[in-house]
């Protein structure tokens, strides 16, 4: 099992949009998540700036990530909520990931 925690921005205003969208993800984005092997997957507020945790528990996360990205449901997903985000990273990069510098069981 492989932790992960990542970092962007979301726009100020589309704070409210983005946790409406959250409160009801469209059908079969959760389970298309699950289906790529992730797993206690959440996401947190911090000012204008979102954090997400997750823990990935298959053996090839690319192939993974590539299923996800060709999901017509993840598809329309990330076009609603794509545009509530600023990416803090480079070009085609959206969420960045963070080094974990601590873990406790």
């Amino acid at each position: 099992m492989q932790r992960y925690g990542q970092i962007i921005k979301v726009k100020k205003e589309k704070i409210q949009e983005y946790k409406d969208l959250h409160a009801k993800p469209y059908d079969g984005v959760c389970e298309m998540i699950k289906k790529c092997n992730i797993q206690n997957y959440s996401i947190y507020l911090f000012g204008e700036y979102l954090f997400a945790y997750f823990e990935y528990v298959g053996a090839d996360f690319e192939a993974d990530m590539a299923k996800m990205a060709k999901d017509v449901n993840t598809q329309k997903w990330w076009r609603v909520t794509d545009p509530c985000q600023i990416s803090l990273g480079y070009a085609g990069q959206k969420w960045l990931d963070m080094e974990e510098v601590f873990h406790l069981d």
